[in-house]
């Protein structure tokens, strides 16, 4: 089952309502159609507004969720981040030695 709950328009929305059916008033149009043509408007700015509202919430829950999404990746490229800075020594090791090799072999071949 819906629950179906109407809200009475705010004052504002009725007096915006009222205006544009004033500015849209034919000569031979009475104060009653009038009436009508604004509470048809009303109902159509009720309708906008709760449309941008409902839109506005899953922009949100949207946000929230990609959100969450990129932090739970930042945690775990956090730990990737870890993983890619323990390098083990042999490899620098190796390069030191090979450098101090040259560099020996180059003292001995100038002198």
């Amino acid at each position: 089952m819906t629950k179906h709950s109407y809200q009475k328009p705010s004052q504002q929305t009725q007096e915006e309502a009222l205006k544009i059916a004033r500015g849209i008033q034919r000569p031979a149009q009475t104060k009653e159609q009038t009436k009508l043509i604004a509470q048809g408007i009303q109902k159509g700015i009720d309708l906008y507004k709760k449309q941008q509202k409902e839109k506005a919430r899953d922009l949100n829950r949207k946000l929230k969720k990609i959100s969450s999404q990129k932090a739970q990746s930042i945690e775990s490229d956090d730990y990737e981040i870890q993983i890619v800075y323990r390098q083990h020594w042999l490899p620098w090791s190796l390069l030191f030695l090979t450098w101090l090799g040259a560099g020996i072999y180059f003292l001995v071949q100038i002198q």
